[in-house]
């Protein structure tokens, strides 16, 4: 005859299950973060999904799955998983910011600058949802919107020779030369390569 189990017992058996899952779940992960630095994309897919199985508190391996699913151009996917990182820890700011970048590469303008906004308001110090915040406003006709966003980003981090540039693509927007041209030149002093044609139609103005 069986002894019934006494909920001590149950109890204890049920934590060491929990976690042997959490154990093998932070292995899993490690393996799909040292495969994807190797650039093993698809090994890694497996090992992030086999860690996300094994522990229900995964968010980093979705967010790791949107990074190279954004390096397969895969958006869709790339939206999908950062949005279960964002279900699983609602205050990652990263996800949100993650999430933002993919809607503006989809053009989806208004899902880009909600989601966008929401990273900033849980950690303002991402410069990069400042600086795809800036362009989502512009790509939505909303000067300057795009030029406080970019005010607030260059402030943050004045070596930020992308942000500068973007900064500068909002200034020329509004029709104002002077801060385009300044702008862009600390851009390029900081070693980033405008596009020629935004180049060019700022000579004029010099």
């Amino acid at each position: 005859m069986k002894t019934p189990q006494g909920s001590e017992e149950f109890i204890f058996q049920q934590k060491q299950i929990r976690d042997e899952d959490t154990e093998c779940a932070s292995t899993q992960y490690n393996e799909g973060v040292s495969l994807m630095e190797q650039g093993k994309l698809d090994e890694a897919i497996g090992a992030f999904n086999d860690a996300i199985e094994n522990s229900g508190r995964m968010f980093e391996a979705y967010v790791n799955l949107g990074y190279i699913y954004f390096k397969k151009d895969d958006l869709e996917r790339v939206v999908y998983v950062n949005q279960k990182a964002i279900q699983i820890e609602e205050r990652y700011a990263r996800g949100y910011a993650n999430l933002g970048f993919a809607y503006l590469q989809m053009l989806k303008t208004e899902e880009a600058i909600s989601a966008l906004k929401k990273a900033i308001e849980l950690n303002p110090e991402i410069i990069q949802a400042w600086s795809n915040l800036t362009n989502a406003y512009l790509q939505n006709d909303e000067i300057e919107k795009a030029i406080e966003a970019g005010e607030k980003m260059v402030k943050l981090a004045p070596e930020f020779a992308l942000g500068r540039n973007n900064l500068a693509t909002a200034y020329y927007n509004r029709g104002d030369y002077q801060k385009a041209i300044e702008h862009l030149d600390k851009a390029v002093t900081l070693g980033f390569d405008p596009h020629p044609e935004f180049a060019k139609a700022l000579e004029p103005h010099r």
